[in-house]
């Protein structure tokens, strides 16, 4: 490796160019495999803004990650070509005309082949993210992680769009396959009864954040697992970490997941046909010790981690169709 370059993930924490692991960063898709995209929009929020310094923050946070994962036995820099695209130009006073950026700029993405991590922002940029995804795609299997339901019809008289209400309009839309809709990690109070019995209505299969805690990890990945075949689109809003681990949050809710349940259930979905993900909801101005950012850019590697085993694994299976070394390959001994 070129230690001159500003790039590289082997370099300090604390020196050279701060895109996501110190990655290339530009708009040239040739050869790449995984794009990080940041959508710096919090317009669509009803109570904490912030969200939009999101994608920078976990950027910054994004240089502490050593290059290997040992939970998972994988280094996923060695099999993967990941390059920042940057930030997708949002209008924060226009949802409308911000959601057709995001779901045009993702497209362009996805054309080239490359599997695509959106860093966000607020959960509204998930729909337009579906939209691109399922348009490549099919309908998709989803796995949501969240503190809230994200289903309402409308959070604000006659304003369709809001963080709080994508899925109501994927499953709407038909981007998502009503069979395969897990919502996972809800909690807190609801503006009313009926809203459980909506999401469900809708599609949503709804598993709390209370019955994680009594039938523990493992249980909920047996549960979940026989439904998500086919594509799968991971969208995890940090909230659905306790306060305690992700303070900087917009809406934080009381009695969520450690950031230790959160890792274990990423690691959980090895194996499955990823094919996007999104993570939002981190607000720097509310965080502390910038610990959300911390557990948002490890989240973002335990994905890279299985995106890299699942090239690994193709790789064995069809020899010399498997991927070349990485532009830049991590290297733990050097710091």
């Amino acid at each position: 490796m070129n230690h001159d370059s500003a790039f590289g993930a082997s370099l300090q924490p604390f020196m050279g160019i701060p895109s996501f692991m110190r990655q290339p960063a530009g708009r040239d898709l040739s050869g790449v495999d995984t794009v990080i995209l940041g959508v710096p929009y919090d317009s669509a929020v009803s109570y904490r803004s912030g969200a939009r310094f999101g994608p920078r923050k976990i950027r910054e946070l994004s240089l502490l990650l050593w290059g290997h994962n040992p939970a998972l036995d994988v280094s996923p820099l060695e099999h993967l070509r990941l390059t920042d695209y940057g930030d997708v130009e949002v209008i924060p006073t226009s949802i409308a005309q911000t959601m057709g950026r995001i779901a045009s700029t993702a497209a362009e993405i996805l054309a080239s082949g490359a599997t695509l991590i959106a860093l966000g922002g607020d959960h509204s940029i998930t729909l337009p993210l579906l939209r691109a995804h399922a348009q490549r795609y099919g309908p998709l299997a989803v796995v949501h992680l969240d503190a809230h339901l994200d289903t309402w019809e409308s959070e604000f008289p006659g304003v369709p769009y809001s963080h709080g209400t994508p899925f109501r309009h994927a499953l709407q839309e038909g981007l998502i396959r009503r069979d395969a809709y897990v919502q996972i990690g809800i909690r807190g109070p609801v503006m009313a009864r009926s809203d459980y019995a909506e999401a469900r209505a809708l599609g949503a299969h709804t598993i709390t954040a209370q019955a994680i805690m009594e039938q523990g990890i493992a249980a909920v990945l047996d549960e979940i697992l026989p439904h998500l075949s086919g594509p799968v689109y991971l969208t995890l809003d940090i909230d659905v970490a306790d306060p305690a681990y992700a303070p900087g949050t917009g809406t934080p809710e009381v009695g969520g997941l450690t950031s230790y349940q959160l890792l274990q259930l990423v690691r959980g979905f090895r194996g499955l046909d990823l094919v996007g993900f999104d993570l939002v909801e981190v607000c720097p101005p509310y965080d502390c010790g910038e610990i959300t950012a911390v557990l948002a850019a490890n989240l973002v590697f335990e994905y890279l981690s299985l995106l890299a085993l699942r090239r690994s694994s193709k790789a064995q299976d069809n020899p010399g169709v498997g991927a070349g070394p990485s532009r830049e390959t991590a290297d733990p001994g050097s710091r």
